[in-house]
């Protein structure tokens, strides 16, 4: 068994995740109320695509070692790091090439069986417009940063799916 068999299959690794995703929501909260910079329905689905990211923490976190939660806590973090990089590259887009006839809705489609701006309003209603930039960190946008961070989550979900799934070997 390799050591990332027995990565993939700790609760450490899964924890890792969670942990990483939790301080995504934290910072993006820190960004809202601290900071005060409004988020935009594009930067709430991003919140969306993040909290799918710690659901899959927390499925995978559950029992490790037992393939059906480790392969379902997999394709959520895939799903929601594929989703959320999508997202980010298209708020990229809106912000770095602004068009009127390319804007962004001012509501959340949520589906009506999950209206998260209804249940958590604070965290998931939109206040700001898709073509604002307050926020440059070394000369990258936030859109950017999230790119970065979804395309990590990515690659790091590369290098554990296959150790993840293998069957363990006897010795």
């Amino acid at each position: 068994m390799t050591g990332l068999q027995i990565f993939s299959r700790s609760r450490t690794a899964w924890i890792v995740l969670l942990l990483s995703a939790i301080g995504l929501e934290a910072a993006a909260l820190f960004f809202q109320y601290v900071m005060e910079l409004e988020p935009c329905v594009m930067c709430i689905y991003v919140r969306v695509a993040v909290l799918g990211l710690i659901i899959a923490g927390i499925i995978g976190a559950i029992a490790p070692k037992f393939w059906l939660t480790r392969i379902l806590g997999l394709v959520g973090w895939g799903i929601s790091a594929v989703w959320g990089l999508k997202l980010s590259l298209e708020l990229n887009k809106l912000q770095v090439d602004p068009s009127p006839f390319s804007t962004c809705s001012f509501f959340p489609q949520f589906p009506s069986w999950m209206p998260l701006d209804e249940w958590l309003p604070a965290i998931f209603s939109p206040t700001g417009m898709c073509s604002d930039d307050p926020w440059t960190f070394l000369s990258v946008s936030m859109a950017q940063w999230m790119v970065v961070t979804f395309v990590i989550y990515l690659i790091v979900l590369a290098v554990m799916v296959i150790p993840a799934l293998k069957p363990l070997k006897s010795k």
